[in-house]
């Protein structure tokens, strides 16, 4: 297995600063690429934020956002919410040059779908939305239990995912979640009716973090139905030809 460094860097009452934990993987991002220590994956929670990716629109922006703070970030996606409850990771890993950009985001939903199946929870991608899902059942609509956000610099990793635990899922009616309306949040709680922690998780998240970094072959979870990324459909009507 390829060598691979976890820190648990604030949980529960020792939840971290947002702006506090970027520029600290700034810091050991610039670690692994310059070789200087081996690729880590930073384990956390925030006190209550929300981070907008590059491709946020105006309109996807919570009106009311709590007290919480809104912050603009450098990473791919649209806006999310981080808060107690919640499972931040950020792997901070060189890719191997067989391992694309996306093949490395698919990894990292295959480590979080493992995580889920060992508590019971079936889950799998959604073909046009990044993250993990579950279906639409008698419980709801399709819903996202985990999503992901990541930047990629000079070959290693920043940003990440995060996981819902026992996170009060009242915050995600202020904004679109990752700009996508159709659908819904939830959390491993929530799916279980019983309390699953962040500390309950994080053996899972180290085990299968640490198979899928290992960049070796893996059987992909099969896909549910592929829906429409949001974001790439046309904002006007296409003029025809017969128009």
């Amino acid at each position: 297995m390829t060598d691979l460094e976890f820190q648990e860097i604030g949980l529960g009452a020792d939840a971290l600063d947002y702006l506090a934990a970027w520029e600290l993987q700034r810091q050991v991002q610039e670690q692994v690429t310059a070789g200087d220590r081996p690729g880590t994956v930073l384990l956390l929670e925030h006190p209550p934020v929300f981070t907008a990716g590059k491709r946020t629109d105006p309109h996807e922006r919570p009106a009311d956002p709590g007290g919480a703070a809104v912050i603009d970030v450098d990473r791919g996606g649209k806006i999310t919410f981080h808060g107690p409850g919640q499972l931040v990771g950020y792997p901070i890993v060189r890719l191997p040059d067989h391992v694309k950009v996306v093949d490395y985001v698919r990894r990292v939903e295959e480590a979080l779908i493992a995580v889920c199946a060992d508590f019971g929870v079936t889950t799998a991608r959604i073909p046009g939305r990044t993250g993990v899902w579950l279906r639409a059942d008698a419980r709801g609509p399709e819903r996202k239990i985990a999503a992901i956000g990541i930047r990629v610099r000079r070959g290693v990793t920043m940003h990440g995912f995060s996981l819902n635990c026992d996170v009060d899922l009242g915050w995600y009616d202020r904004f679109v979640p990752c700009g996508i309306a159709d659908a819904g949040v939830t959390s491993l709680t929530n799916e279980l009716s019983r309390d699953v922690t962040v500390t309950d998780v994080l053996p899972s998240v180290r085990q299968h973090l640490g198979e899928l970094f290992a960049w070796r072959p893996y059987d992909a979870t099969p896909d549910y139905e592929a829906r429409p990324e949001p974001g790439r459909i046309p904002r006007i009507p296409l003029l025809t030809p017969s128009s």
